[in-house]
């Protein structure tokens, strides 16, 4: 198989021309071709007034060794464009694998897992997607906060309620498994090769309902409202597992992707002797601006051409006290969202549907906290720094979660928003206009500050006076890790066990996470036979 990349074409112009600008790269016949298939695609817009459409292209010829011998620029072999099972192993299974926690790396690990025969258990807290919606929706109508069943908890983790995004850096044949799944289950085709993937929460909801009842018709247990409260090692292993304080279940491999809010679960594993250790994240707020002006200040003329969608960015700046201030998790056309998953504390986060076609663009714009922040040594002391500054913003925000608000004119100047003005703040339950040096830590809201002036220059309107910010994002990625052997993806202190994800430290997005949890899955079945199981 050879891998073709640079192949451009206008934006005007049909995607049919791509296999024509690939044979005559070759300098080939379509006839010599045996298969095709875009790979990747993405948006060249350096230039306003031009902007194109550039592919890699993966094909298999009926003679390749003509082409290698003078292979052409931007052209290489490879073995494969699709993930190959690892092979099973043959010590014996007594016991069948548990997962704990359905985000993307549970859920994937379970699938894999299924797939292969091992007939899993997966333990998710929360509710199904269809009560968990109806439990997020009262929540944001009229602020009544399920603790184990939010934005956070519940089926499909707190990936479920975002912009579905799937966009990664890692060049891994896993991904490709991943997004092949997503579409095997109901996810737009074009994820496959889209230049920044997406799902939206609308169709993502039904994609993974489609996945767990793969799994259970595969012969799994799927289990909500399963909260593990408690472990049981003996001999460097995890034996048992209690769920909801009473139940107690025999294990003998457990996957835990418990996801980067469960500070419960982090606070249990810690009492019972998991190693873990700090781990840097950022905190900082939802910024929002009308859609339309991120349209025109990516795209130009060409905003809001039918093969472009809603415009999107990625910014990031070095600020002058040495940290970074960037965006996070931007989602076109969409809204800010109410993600708290425990009582008198407030956190927001991002989401879009599927269309994308809500009237802000929001982005999370965040500032690097290192561990030396925290003013502690101990593991955990990144969730209590993170507890410290959401309960801060529930209290500004008048403490029934209603988000503290702020203008970026107002921001800039240091002072207390009285207004909105041109853009309307979208997040639900609704906001109360403050400042948000506030319940930010100086170091945050002094970077924030120069670097909305600093991005300005890189995207304008960055700094729009009107433009909004909504208080307070902390939940970007886990400030703990729980540290794993290399090798086997193990605990370094016990051994059955699996931390998986982004709650464990090991993942950052939808796709990483899952890519993290078939690795897990992996790894069980490299070592044990499925046909064991009785």
């Amino acid at each position: 198989m050879l891998r073709v990349s640079n192949i451009k074409i206008d934006i005007d112009d049909p995607i049919e021309l791509v296999k024509t600008k690939v044979v005559k790269k070759l300098k080939i016949s379509e006839k010599d071709l045996y298969d095709y298939s875009i790979f990747k695609e993405s948006i060249d817009a350096r230039k306003k007034d031009t902007i194109n459409l550039v592919y890699t292209v993966d094909i298999v010829l009926k003679d390749e060794k003509k082409i290698l011998k003078n292979k052409p620029k931007d052209t290489i072999q490879i073995k494969t464009n699709k993930y190959i099972d690892v092979k099973m192993g043959t010590l014996k299974m007594s016991r069948r694998p548990i997962i704990v926690g359905s985000g993307p790396a549970g859920l994937f690990a379970c699938l894999l897992l299924a797939q292969r025969g091992y007939k899993p258990i997966l333990l998710e807290r929360g509710n199904d997607v269809d009560q968990r919606t109806k439990d997020i929706e009262e929540f944001w109508n009229d602020g009544k906060l399920n603790p184990n069943s939010n934005v956070q908890y519940g089926e499909g983790g707190a990936g479920t309620f975002s912009d579905g995004k799937l966009t990664t850096r890692m060049k891994d044949i896993r991904c490709q498994k991943v997004l092949f799944e997503f579409v095997r289950f109901g996810a737009p085709e074009e994820i496959m090769y889209s230049h920044k993937p997406h799902i939206g929460t609308d169709i993502l909801k039904d994609v993974i309902k489609n996945m767990r009842n793969n799994i259970i018709k595969l012969g799994g247990e799927v289990r909500f409202g399963s909260l593990v409260t408690n472990i049981f090692i003996k001999n460097e292993k995890i034996c048992v597992l209690e769920i909801n304080g009473n139940e107690k279940i025999n294990c003998e491999h457990v996957i835990f992707a418990i996801g980067h809010s469960a500070r419960d679960t982090y606070r249990m594993l810690y009492k019972n002797g998991i190693f873990m250790e700090q781990k840097p994240f950022a905190i900082g707020a939802r910024i929002e601006h009308p859609q339309e002006m991120i349209n025109k200040s990516q795209y130009g003329k060409f905003a809001n051409h039918p093969k472009l969608g809603a415009a999107d960015y990625r910014l990031t700046v070095q600020t002058e006290n040495g940290r970074s201030a960037y965006t996070f998790c931007m989602c076109p056309g969409g809204t800010v969202i109410a993600s708290a998953s425990s009582k008198g504390e407030l956190v927001t986060n991002g989401m879009s549907e599927h269309a994308r076609d809500k009237e802000n663009a929001n982005s999370g714009f965040l500032v690097n906290v290192n561990v030396e922040d925290y003013n502690s040594k101990h593991p955990l002391a990144g969730i209590d720094f993170q507890e410290k500054y959401e309960r801060l913003a529930f209290e500004l925000g008048g403490k029934n979660y209603k988000a503290p608000c702020q203008l970026v004119g107002d921001f800039i100047k240091g002072r207390k928003s009285t207004s909105i003005g041109k853009v309307k703040p979208s997040y639900k339950p609704g906001v109360t206009m403050a400042n948000l040096s506030d319940c930010l830590p100086e170091f945050v809201v002094d970077s924030m500050r120069e670097g909305i002036v600093k991005l300005d220059k890189k995207l304008k309107g960055f700094a729009l006076e009107d433009a909004v910010l909504t208080g307070i994002e902390t939940r970007s990625s886990a400030p703990v890790r729980i540290k794993r052997d290399i090798n086997t993806l193990e605990s370094v202190n016990i051994s059955n066990f699996y931390p998986c994800g982004e709650g464990a430290g090991y993942a950052g997005g939808i796709v990483t996470a899952a890519v993290d949890g078939i690795k897990c899955a992996e790894k069980i079945i490299e070592k044990y036979d499925s046909s064991t199981l009785t």
